[in-house]
């Protein structure tokens, strides 16, 4: 775990978190996996785990430009495909449950919220809602920003700026909880805050952790400079370790 300064946010006061939806409150990148994987097998179109890590935080239509990969499909083959995929990755939604929420994620927000910060989602995804219902979050966010509520999408900061105008904040009021490279480059272009749960596609981030499991609200707040201490858990001996931003 390491923590990043930005003396352009230092002494801001935060007021709310913005997350991501697939692969940061729960784990519907598999689903889009598997939903790919289905249509480019009908396909004939090679497609495998690397491909899907390079479709993350991006809209379907732009997955689909890079699963393609300059393949001779006309505006009706595309939808076509679209469409298919939608419908394999909407069967999946549909069994979704409160247990498929990621580790951590719901002492979490309920940390947050305690805390009085005003809570938001920002996703690519144009099933986000959906998506929030079925693992009973929907009412944890004042603001659900999701594929169709800005035109332009991630690495854009367009989703996040919307989410934070919805609940009322400068991006410097902001954290963005992100999984993926495009919507880390989003929240940093925005002005905003960053957590990267993860690591491979999240070094850019002010904060990167392995996931909810290893961050308290009170962390967060106190590891942007909120507080003279940072008490960001660590999960491998489940100790406080203090880490203020330099």
């Amino acid at each position: 775990m390491r923590v990043r300064n930005n003396d352009t946010h230092h002494n801001t006061a935060i007021k709310g978190f913005i997350f991501d939806l697939d692969g940061v409150l729960t784990d519907t990148q598999e689903l889009h996996f598997l939903s790919w994987q289905q249509v480019c097998a009908e396909e004939g179109i090679p497609f495998d785990h690397e491909i899907s890590d390079r479709l993350r935080g991006i809209p379907r239509v732009a997955a689909l430009d890079v699963i393609l990969n300059g393949l001779p499909y006309d505006d009706s083959a595309r939808q076509s495909l679209l469409a298919r995929k939608a419908h394999y990755f909407l069967g999946y939604v549909d069994q979704l449950a409160h247990h498929d929420r990621l580790p951590g994620v719901t002492r979490f927000l309920d940390e947050a919220r305690a805390a009085g910060l005003r809570l938001g989602v920002g996703s690519a995804s144009v099933n986000a809602r959906r998506v929030l219902r079925q693992v009973g979050l929907a009412d944890h966010f004042v603001a659900i920003g999701d594929g169709n509520s800005v035109p332009v999408h991630k690495p854009a900061p367009d989703i996040f700026l919307w989410v934070a105008d919805q609940l009322g904040l400068k991006p410097s009021q902001a954290v963005v909880f992100e999984d993926g490279a495009a919507g880390i480059e989003a929240a940093l272009a925005g002005g905003f805050w960053t957590v990267g749960l993860g690591d491979r596609f999240v070094q850019r981030a002010h904060l990167v952790v392995p996931g909810f499991d290893a961050l308290t609200a009170e962390g967060v707040l106190r590891a942007f400079g909120q507080d003279e201490s940072c008490l960001i858990r660590d999960r491998r001996d489940n100790r406080l370790n203090p880490s203020p931003p330099r």
